[in-house]
């Protein structure tokens, strides 16, 4: 199943986009380099399991282990001190990250309630996106008898494009439905 999308952009993306952007060789062609999925745990701070399971559930989405975020730094007003576990995240890269995206394309954000597409204001001005989900029920390997609490994570695709508008084509190329977009 990964291999599919991989060579979905060696043999419909490059050649698109090459033509598109007026490329001169290929390896000008932007690709994504790395997807990190990132999940902040506000109520980590009362409960440290709660750290732990959404680890889990982001090892399970992810297809990879997922690591703790640590605090960096202390903050009286929210009982946080530095070094306490607060998230966790995972970067996914190969096969791992393909796979993920054809997963994430094909079933999880059509899963979403009232999807009217994905915003195109998650841009940075460097050619990567990010994007928020607020669920992680979305996903349909997480089952909705064994979570706790609902709660959302932000998928970053970090690519090679320079611009904005190389790295909004790329992603749309791979299937990423962008709402409300200005041509």
């Amino acid at each position: 199943m990964a291999a599919r999308l991989k060579d979905k952009y060696t043999k419909e993306i490059v050649p698109a986009l090459k033509e598109k952007f007026q490329y001169k060789s290929i390896m000008q062609v932007p690709k994504i380099t790395k997807i990190s999925i990132n999940r902040g745990i506000g109520n980590a701070v009362a409960d440290k399991k709660l750290v732990d399971i959404g680890v889990e559930e982001l090892t399970i989405i992810a297809g990879q282990k997922a690591v703790q975020t640590k605090a960096k730094n202390s903050i009286s007003n929210f009982k946080l001190r530095e070094g306490m576990p607060i998230g966790a995240r995972v970067t996914l890269r190969g096969e791992k990250m393909y796979e993920f995206l054809d997963r994430l394309v094909t079933v999880a954000l059509p899963r979403v309630r009232d999807f009217k597409g994905i915003s195109d204001k998650g841009f940075d001005g460097r050619g990567n996106y990010t994007l928020g989900v607020k669920e992680q029920i979305i996903f349909p390997e997480i089952s909705i008898d064994k979570i706790k609490a609902i709660a959302g994570m932000d998928i970053t695709f970090v690519t090679t494009a320079t611009t904005d508008e190389e790295s909004l084509e790329l992603l749309r190329a791979f299937g990423l439905p962008f709402a409300n977009l200005k041509k």
